[in-house]
């Protein structure tokens, strides 16, 4: 263990070196084949320079960084197990939770835990279903599976299939999980350019989805430009087999086959053109929803789940590279939104590309109903400067639900799980923290947290590489939290904790 002060001295030193067919799921009995990865959050191996790999070796034998896989972290975290992974050998992503369980997404399928004891989860399921990325959420009796990969049909025995064939599949899988011990696949719904992420709007009767996928090619039959909106699937709680899509806004309207969004470049120079969003979360009792929609970040209401309508829309030329997601605070009155520079596979976490890239974005909304517009106010890094052999940047976190205060835990791939306070809009701080050493000092290897979710009074991760984390946060600023139970929880429909608060 080491505290906060100590490896302040490891981040300056380390920055002076980083400068120099058929509906069918299959419950695990034999190794799967191994998952297709698709164009964005891609898991893979990069070679380093030998400069780069001679200085990674150095700070760990200086003690600047940790060893490979050594585990640290602030004296307020406690690490409580790692399960690694066991059937799924593909890359682990997002997380859901409901009840005593957790839903932990890989690019093979996904593995349900029960986690009435923190300490020791248990496997209750694995379902082979490969698709990338596997982005999971779930309602009532329903668990949604994204896929974005082109794959033969829409079964879970699929194989992987250029998106040029018309007869090739991406889209939504919808599974029954009434028994979790085995999960029934029973729809699925086609949408276009697949779908990379997934957020629910849940309503009593119904589960409205929205879709998000981007990267529209003219040679692509299911996924053409400009693809400047996202598919809504309405999904009937008690008749799934019927869902369907209901509509396609358009967010991003404009003239020509470009559409309205960001250009990215050459106009704006190492920024990604706008063609769909990344990830959206919502705010259901606000009737709010933010998206991260590549070149753009957008503010919109879904007072009508079948037409979202934009409020505002903002953009960063200067320090954002690919909007990637979006975390309300619980007044409504913040978003936080991460840029994914390097597309999640680069050692962006160093001197040489600062605290303002591949950062969290912290934005105050002001004014009120469609007059509301998004203020830039800061960025928010970890200052932990990573070796160059390690893939690092701003990923997918949450709320941890203090009356009072915004604070957030989130992941940054191998900087690990970063809790902080962004109650200043103008002054983020970190308050805790746990990582992993590099997987490797001679390679960049896709590893680390992709998802880190404060439920019930624990952070839960799901590591890409090593499986799943379960983490302990005692400190007196977060404690409060600890009382608050929920029954579900898909991080991107994010809940009303407190349904009481006085306005100031």
């Amino acid at each position: 263990m080491i505290s906060l002060h100590t490896t302040r001295v490891r981040r300056r030193r380390l920055g002076v070196a980083a400068a120099a067919a058929g509906l069918l799921a299959t419950l695990l009995t034999a190794a799967p084949a191994a998952a297709i990865p698709d164009p964005g959050d891609t898991p893979t191996q990069g070679t380093v320079s030998s400069a780069q790999r001679a200085d990674a070796r150095a700070a760990v034998a200086n003690g600047e960084i940790p060893g490979v896989d050594e585990i640290v972290h602030s004296d307020n975290i406690q690490p409580l197990v790692n399960i690694p992974k066991d059937a799924l050998p593909g890359t682990n992503s997002d997380l859901a939770f409901q009840g005593k369980y957790a839903f932990a997404g890989n690019y093979d399928g996904f593995r349900i835990f029960d986690i009435s004891n923190p300490s020791a989860p248990k496997t209750v399921s694995q379902v082979l279903c490969p698709g990338s990325q596997n982005d999971i959420s779930v309602s009532g009796n329903l668990l949604f599976l994204s896929t974005d990969s082109s794959r033969s049909d829409n079964s879970c025995n699929s194989v992987s299939q250029p998106a040029t064939e018309k007869s090739s599949w991406e889209g939504m899988k919808i599974f029954d999980i009434s028994d979790k011990r085995n999960p029934k696949y029973v729809a699925a719904v086609e949408t276009a350019c697949g779908s990379h992420t997934h957020t629910l709007v849940p309503e009593r009767r119904n589960v409205y989805v929205y879709v998000s996928s981007y990267s529209p090619r003219t040679e692509f039959p299911d996924c053409q430009p400009p693809h400047d909106g996202i598919s809504v699937i309405k999904v009937p709680r008690n008749a799934p087999e019927k869902s369907a899509i209901v509509n396609f806004p358009v967010l991003f309207p404009g003239e020509g086959p470009d559409g309205g969004g960001n250009p990215g470049a050459p106009t704006n120079p190492g920024v990604s053109k706008t063609t769909g969003c990344h990830d959206i979360t919502v705010l259901p009792s606000e009737d709010l929803a933010a998206g991260a929609c590549m070149g753009d970040g957008i503010l919109f209401d879904i007072d009508d789940p079948e037409h979202p309508k934009v409020i505002d829309r903002v953009q960063d030329n200067v320090n954002f590279a690919f909007w990637h997601s979006a975390t309300f605070n619980q007044r409504a009155n913040k978003v936080v939104f991460t840029d994914e520079l390097g597309g999640g596979v680069g050692a962006t976490c160093n001197a040489a590309v600062g605290p303002n890239r591949g950062a969290d974005g912290i934005y105050d909304i002001v004014g009120k109903g469609d007059k509301r517009k998004l203020v830039f106010r800061s960025y928010y890094k970890i200052d932990r400067h990573q070796a160059d052999t390690e893939n690092c940047v701003a990923h997918n976190g949450s709320i941890i639900p203090v009356k009072g205060r915004d604070i957030m835990v989130q992941a940054w791939y191998q900087g690990g799980v970063s809790v902080w306070d962004f109650t200043d809009s103008a002054k983020p701080k970190e308050i805790a923290f746990f990582e992993r050493g590099p997987v490797s000092t001679t390679a960049n290897i896709t590893a680390g947290s992709w998802s880190a979710y404060y439920y019930n009074g624990y952070i839960y991760s799901n590591d890409i590489a090593k499986g799943f984390d379960v983490l302990k946060l005692d400190d007196r600023r977060t404690d409060p939290a600890k009382r608050i139970r929920m029954d579900e929880l898909n991080v991107q429909t994010q809940p009303d904790y407190f349904d009481d608060f006085d306005d100031d």
